[in-house]
């Protein structure tokens, strides 16, 4: 008879670890706290409105259409891609930028801004997809065991080409000078956890995601994924049991042999793949002498942004607005420092905005609107109580009428919020992150939360705190490297 993993939480690294090992031919179960997969990116319909929970934007389409041919399948086989066009708007202080994802008219934006920038672009761009290229294939795909692992020729030998120990705000600095392009450039790092001064240059990788790769959108919503790779898991012999709320896992002379469910129902296992959050499984599910990292550990730990975010249905279209929208009509600087330097709730912060129904009119009522709404906030920033909510969704109704000349709240149909106490409760979600730790350099590789318990021989870990690190596509690949790495340490 094969081997069984228990895999707790169901999240994308979670779906695609239960992937891999049951096409390896592991009896694979997952345990999920919620009534349906997905983790993070849940999602919930109401009022005739669907909104996705968590991720938005679908960057990196490679990784996806890797993962599944891995199971000889198709994206197509799950869900049908539009590529955006804008791929977004950029909303500054006096104009607006709509970003093209036609590289040659990009290009030509570049040079409207500052003369000689699109010939600087294709020099930048050179580089970052060397980066992406290296990065992808040679560094994320490492359980990060070892610094073995990374005796790589070309890794060795473009270790410098990498800009590993330069940083990508004066990298992209040498580039162009015009700010708003700067700031267009600095973007997608955002959310990476650190300021651009202090965020390794190799992370101009995203850029050559975001420019090259295309920004998409699944029809029918982001959770269409979800329901994409939920169903590859179940067409590889994984089953799944939600509302299952794991409460401990129970070891003995160092193997996990049981997860158990808040409902008392037990799961024995030859393999225990934490999927849920790591700080939650290490210090709640496991009895102390069987955790591989301290409180002090933890603590020190530093975080990606969390988030506030807001769901609205309203009864009324918004002329002439794209599906995504980032307001950077403020200091950048000053609401950086409120998220990174000095953590505190933002005075006047950035915000970005998704209306997934101005792509896909089946994601809302005829004539109505979908709006979901994120401020990125310092990590394990609590007192999200109703009065901050309210302050904070009037400043950016405020501000989407100045730009937009519509006032939202006299067409709410519908409103939620959700912050750091949401993260904690629905999530476990350690000091209510909403992305994991952040990608600074000593949070790197065979830096970050081991893949794999130091204390307990058969248990592993998969997700955003741990290798590759946060996001989509990385929590993808996650699920793959941490599977791998069972199927071969227990191959006898």
């Amino acid at each position: 008879m094969g081997k069984k993993a228990i895999v707790i939480g169901s999240g994308f690294a979670g779906l695609s670890a239960a992937s891999f090992l049951a096409k390896a031919g592991w009896e694979v179960e997952v345990l999920e706290k919620h009534d349906q997969p997905g983790g993070r990116c849940r999602h919930f319909k109401t009022e005739g409105f669907s909104f996705d929970m968590g991720p938005s934007w679908y960057w990196m389409p490679d990784v996806f259409d890797r993962f599944f041919g891995c199971f000889g399948k198709k994206v197509s086989d799950y869900y049908d891609l539009i590529r955006l066009d804008p791929s977004y708007r950029i909303y500054w202080e006096l104009n607006k930028m709509d970003v093209p994802s036609d590289y040659a008219a990009l290009k030509n934006m570049f040079d409207q801004l500052e003369p000689g920038a699109g010939e600087q672009l294709d020099a930048f761009m050179a580089e970052a997809e060397y980066k992406y290229r290296v990065g992808v294939n040679k560094l994320v795909f490492k359980p990060g065991q070892s610094l073995l692992e990374f005796l790589d020729k070309e890794l060795i030998a473009g270790l410098f080409r990498l800009d590993v120990f330069n940083d990508i705000k004066s990298h992209i600095g040498k580039f162009f000078k015009h700010p708003q392009l700067r700031q267009m450039m600095e973007f997608p790092v955002l959310f990476l956890g650190a300021l651009p001064e202090n965020t390794p240059a190799l992370y101009s990788l995203m850029n050559y995601a975001d420019v090259k790769l295309g920004t998409w959108f699944p029809r029918g919503g982001m959770y269409k994924i979800v329901e994409g790779m939920h169903k590859l898991a179940v067409e590889q012999g994984a089953t799944f049991h939600f509302n299952h709320n794991v409460s401990s896992i129970i070891v003995e002379n160092g193997i996990a042999k049981t997860v158990v469910a808040d409902n008392g129902k037990q799961f024995h296992a030859d393999v225990v793949i934490g999927g849920a959050d790591y700080h939650f499984v290490e210090t709640k599910l496991l009895e102390k002498q069987y955790r591989s990292y301290s409180d002090r550990y933890w603590d020190k730990r530093v975080m990606a942004p969390g988030c506030l975010i807001y769901y609205v249905g309203i009864n009324t279209k918004i002329p002439d607005l794209p599906h995504h929208s980032l307001f950077f009509d403020v200091d950048f600087n000053e609401h950086a420092a409120e998220i990174y330097t000095h953590p505190e709730w933002p005075k006047s912060p950035l915000f970005y905005l998704s209306a997934t129904s101005v792509t896909d009119p089946t994601q809302a009522p005829e004539g109505s609107e979908n709006l979901f709404f994120l401020i990125p906030i310092a990590a394990g920033l609590d007192g999200d109580d109703a009065s901050i909510r309210d302050h904070y969704f009037n400043l950016l109704s405020d501000r989407l009428e100045e730009r937009t000349g519509v006032d939202i709240r006299k067409h709410v149909v519908y409103k939620r919020s959700y912050s750091y106490t949401d993260f904690v409760d629905d999530y476990n979600a350690f000091k209510g992150n909403a992305y994991g730790l952040a990608n600074t350099l000593m949070q790197t590789a065979i830096l970050k939360p081991s893949c794999k318990s130091k204390k307990v021989k058969n248990l592993y870990y998969t997700g955003q705190l741990t290798v590759p690190g946060p996001g989509v596509p990385p929590s993808l690949i996650s699920g793959e490297v941490v599977a791998k790495l069972v199927i071969k340490e227990n191959e006898h």
